[in-house]
């Protein structure tokens, strides 16, 4: 990782953002998005993220290429959901043995040290050992199952939801 930089996301990064969470909605269940986006969709999604704050997007970034992203964003509605926040992050498939998913939660906890952030969510699509692994190693642990909660591709997926404790 050592030519990869991780940085907060920027406007410009909206194409190949875009695209990398395209490819999850066309060719996996990870995203319960069935339809893909265009940027200019996208650009609502973009918007609820800042440089301060609960609210976070990192990008990882090597020779101007976007090769994933980490997002902190509202878990529910509700005012009094405010000291939680969801997560996520997706990277391109071609770099996902590179530690990439690690460098990114890394960068995005550390920017939410100190915020008012009590808990940390993140739901994920089941199989997938990469991505439970990943939670595991930042220290969730599980905190619910929906069983066969979606449909797509033809089939039923279900949902393992995972918390992290913040001290905030």
């Amino acid at each position: 990782m050592s030519d990869v930089q991780i940085r907060p996301a920027r406007a410009e990064d909206l194409p190949q953002l875009t695209e990398i969470y395209n490819h999850y909605v066309l060719e996996t269940p990870i995203t319960f998005d069935i339809e893909p986006f265009s940027v200019e969709q996208r650009a609502v999604w973009l918007e609820q993220f800042a440089e301060t704050g609960r609210f976070r997007l990192w990008v990882a970034e090597e020779a101007s290429r976007i090769l994933g992203y980490a997002g902190s964003m509202r878990f529910r509605p509700k005012a009094a959901y405010d000291v939680s926040v969801e997560v996520t992050v997706y990277l391109r498939p071609d770099v996902q043995t590179r530690g990439l998913g690690t460098g990114l939660y890394r960068a995005l906890f550390d920017s939410l040290s100190g915020q008012d952030v009590h808990r940390a969510y993140a739901g994920v699509t089941l199989p997938n050992q990469a991505s439970l692994a990943l939670h595991e190693r930042f220290g969730f642990r599980a905190a619910g199952f929906y069983d066969e909660v979606g449909r797509k591709f033809g089939r039923y997926w279900s949902v393992q939801w995972l918390e992290k404790k913040f001290d905030g």
